[in-house]
């Protein structure tokens, strides 16, 4: 014979537990399954990735050794690291309006600055790596989709003095943040707008840049659709950089398919990155690269 609970409160109670219970074993095993997918990316990518002595273009090479490994102290380098002690010991707190996959680490929209910046921000080696890619290109004119609190921004900006830089960023409070660093420690060579990223492109996608870094929607369908509208604005020697190829198994494929697009000629696996040449005067090829 089966029982059956009367009380509406108690049957209440269990709906509740039940579907916390379920949410609760839904979160863990959906962060296990993210961890052990980016084990498994990582390991592969350390048995198929070459150092400066695997390689054999003569442009990867000079890049490779002349930039990545380029192991000189430059004083901007002080200022980066200003420019992250001032956010990490930040006592502010915004709601992010998040347009793109959303976070693995934050569970709400209000969060810490402070904890943006050491979770969701550039690392201090990939913002030293991305201030020697734009110091060793020198472009002119540079595209960022995804500010954040700006700390690629600024890699990008006080490496060349002379470049514009336009950077795009979706929510207004994390915008705010970005300006106000850009303020802080004078950084006047950025242009920021904010808008949804696919009503921004519009705008930008007849320009011509020499370097874009693509770290505002880590989701294959956007990640293609932004490659694909700003297709027209590359020149032979523009330079893309994607974030995070390696997010997930549709960043990969994402990856996977700008990779062999007709008009790419030369790739680069950084894990991290995705750096994304269009040389005509090169055959195609694909490097992984320790860095």
């Amino acid at each position: 014979m089966t029982q059956t609970i009367s009380n509406p409160n108690l049957k209440s109670l269990i709906v509740k537990f039940h579907n916390i219970v379920v949410a609760l074993f839904t979160h863990v095993f959906m962060n296990y399954n993210q961890i052990f997918f980016r084990i498994q990316s990582y390991f592969k990518f350390l048995y198929y990735s070459k150092n400066q002595h695997g390689i054999h273009s003569p442009f990867v090479f000079a890049l490779v050794t002349q930039c990545f490994y380029n192991n000189t102290k430059n004083e901007a380098y002080k200022t980066l690291k200003n420019i992250r002690n001032y956010l990490y010991t930040s006592h502010q707190t915004i709601y992010v309006t998040d347009f793109g996959a959303g976070s693995k680490v934050f569970k709400n929209n209000k969060r810490k600055v402070s904890a943006i910046a050491k979770n969701a921000g550039l690392s201090q080696k990939n913002s030293k790596l991305l201030f020697r890619i734009v110091a060793y290109f020198k472009p002119t004119h540079i595209l960022e989709i995804g500010t954040s609190v700006g700390l690629a921004t600024v890699s990008m900006a006080l490496a060349n003095l002379k470049t514009k830089i336009i950077t795009l960023e979706g929510c207004p409070e994390t915008a705010a943040v970005a300006q106000n660093i850009f303020k802080e420690f004078r950084i006047e060579n950025i242009e920021i707008t904010t808008d949804e990223f696919s009503k921004s492109l519009q705008k930008y996608s007849s320009e011509t840049f020499d370097l874009i870094y693509f770290d505002g929607n880590h989701q294959q369908e956007a990640t293609l659709h932004y490659f694909e509208a700003l297709l027209p604005t590359i020149t032979a020697n523009s330079v893309w950089i994607f974030d995070d190829i390696h997010w997930s198994s549709g960043m990969e494929k994402a990856w996977e398919i700008i990779k062999n697009h007709p008009k790419v000629t030369v790739t680069i696996d950084t894990f991290q990155w995705g750096i994304v040449f269009f040389r005509t005067e090169q055959a195609k090829e694909h490097f992984v690269v320790r860095v």
